[in-house]
């Protein structure tokens, strides 16, 4: 069982560098969005797991935006933090940077928000430390996490009726 004291979203922070090769560029020489999602996923997943010390699933991805591509050559970096926690689950928020290395310009290219659940070696679910809240936009940023959260379970539950529709026949 991990330590269930709070914590504060600092503590969670993680940063990773990448560098964008033709490997994950399509014929534009931008990267590809599937696997921009792949480093988003993973930076993501050290996140929540250094906020609970649990093992973490990824339990959805919403409000994944690309703002601009990434061009072949250029540093990527990704930065999430847990926004908000709940029983035993968080919402983890994710931006992705490119830079060109000779310049040292950087600029805005994606922005993503995940949730995660805690679960033990059996795949039950477990709970996760609450965040310790200081700054004002901290409280404002898991105010309105918890929104999203209700509108997540809400379209969950709407889209099986869709998914129960294309999986017919």
């Amino acid at each position: 069982m991990s330590d269930l004291a709070p914590k504060s979203p600092s503590e969670s922070v993680t940063e990773m560098t990448q560098l964008l090769l033709p490997g994950d560029a399509n014929a534009l020489g931008a990267a590809f969005g599937g696997s921009v999602m792949g480093w988003i996923d993973i930076c993501a997943a050290v996140c929540a797991q250094r906020h609970c010390r649990q093992t973490v699933v990824t339990a959805s991805m919403d409000d994944l935006h690309f703002h601009a591509p990434i061009k072949i050559g250029m540093a990527v970096t990704l930065r999430a933090r847990v926004i908000a926690a709940f029983t035993s689950s968080m919402e983890i928020g994710v931006t992705v940077h490119s830079e060109n290395p000779h310049t040292g310009e950087r600029q805005l290219t994606t922005s993503a928000l995940l949730t995660f659940v805690a679960l033990d070696k059996d795949g039950k679910k477990l709970p996760v430390p609450p965040l310790e809240l200081g700054a004002p936009d901290e409280v404002a940023a898991a105010s309105d996490a918890k929104e999203r959260r209700s509108e997540r379970l809400a379209r969950k539950d709407r889209g099986a009726r869709w998914l129960a529709l294309v999986l017919r026949d």
